[in-house]
């Protein structure tokens, strides 16, 4: 055997010797976590990150033992390139292929809120800022009257007042705000097509969302949703007032406990006792029932509706009659 043959012999052996041993430590500290458990943080795998720095970041918090078996056994799972950026809650007492299947299952640290009907865009921005979804409520504001967001699902209003479908959503922390807004509005179509012929015409369905706006606030039994409707739609058919409380108080930073007479000279175009038609836009962010019955209202006669104590309405057909209710059940006749 030449002396050259022999040195390959000797080359392969060692390479051999030392690629056993490599994977020796791979898998020996594949097992082995960093520590005992009693460490747990969030880990922010940063839009950008590749898994050497994923790798660097691990070590660094000490979560892992060693950074070159953790970029082997990255590579001989497959998953160099499967890391998804997002927050992740790690403890020092996972091991390393624990780490590797949370960092690349995308299943990240979620946050949820709840949007309930009839909201509109203040009351949801106050509560988004101090859940800390938004820096503040001007924030959210601003980006819910951007542009590019009403061209891209070609709402007709000025913001996206309305196309918020209440809901409970759960996203991942640290969700880019702007995708916070799309979600919400993806949710508002996806719902709508569950009514049948809804109109997909923007103008149209704008002007749908507006009226079911305003039967959202107005309305507090499920039942009376198509029969307030009715009324709204005979008197907009008639070209009278609409003369809705709600789109006065539409007007004030909060809820106030009673309009006031003279809260009805207020001149703004949302203002349904001073202008005819329906508002510019929405005033809330109704759900599916109000949209229902927005687009199919009762047909009946009514033109009043005033509130009883319980909650639910009288309706009348007439001024006088209207009056006659209004004395009884909120001790006024003016």
């Amino acid at each position: 055997m030449t002396r050259k043959i022999k040195m390959g012999l000797l080359i392969s052996a060692s390479a051999l010797a030392l690629t056993m041993l490599a994977g020796y430590l791979v898998f020996y500290f594949a097992d082995r976590a960093a520590g005992d458990g009693s460490v747990t943080l969030d880990f922010n795998v940063k839009n950008g990150w590749g898994s050497s720095i994923v790798t660097r970041e691990l070590y660094n918090e000490k979560l892992i033992r060693s950074r070159t078996s953790f970029r082997y056994l990255l590579r001989i799972t497959g998953n160099s390139n499967n890391i998804k950026r997002g927050i992740y809650t790690l403890n020092n007492g996972m091991t390393p292929l624990e780490i590797i299947d949370l960092l690349t299952s995308g299943k990240t640290k979620t946050v949820s809120f709840t949007i309930p009907e009839g909201l509109h865009n203040r009351q949801i921005a106050e509560a988004l800022a101090n859940r800390g979804l938004f820096s503040s409520q001007d924030e959210f504001l601003h980006m819910a009257a951007d542009n590019k967001l009403l061209q891209k699902y070609k709402i007709q209003g000025r913001t996206v007042e309305g196309y918020l479908f209440p809901e409970t959503y759960v996203i991942p922390v640290g969700f880019p705000k702007e995708k916070i807004f799309e979600v919400m509005i993806e949710e508002f179509f996806s719902q709508l097509k569950k009514i049948e012929n809804y109109p997909s015409d923007p103008k149209k369905l704008h002007e749908l969302v507006t009226l079911a706006s305003l039967v959202e606030r107005e309305a507090r039994k499920e039942e009376e949703r198509p029969v307030i409707a009715g009324v709204l739609q005979n008197r907009l058919d008639d070209n009278q007032l609409l003369q809705v409380d709600a789109s006065i108080q539409y007007l004030f930073p909060r809820q106030r406990k009673k309009v006031y007479y003279k809260d009805l000279e207020i001149d703004s175009p949302y203002n349904t006792y001073k202008n005819k038609g329906l508002p510019p836009g929405p005033i809330s962010n109704p759900g599916l029932s109000s949209l229902r019955a927005a687009l199919k209202p009762e047909k009946h006669d009514f033109y009043f509706y005033v509130a009883k104590p319980d909650g639910s309405h009288y309706f009348a057909k007439n001024y006088r009659e209207h009056l006659k209710a209004k004395k009884e059940y909120i001790g006024s006749s003016d």
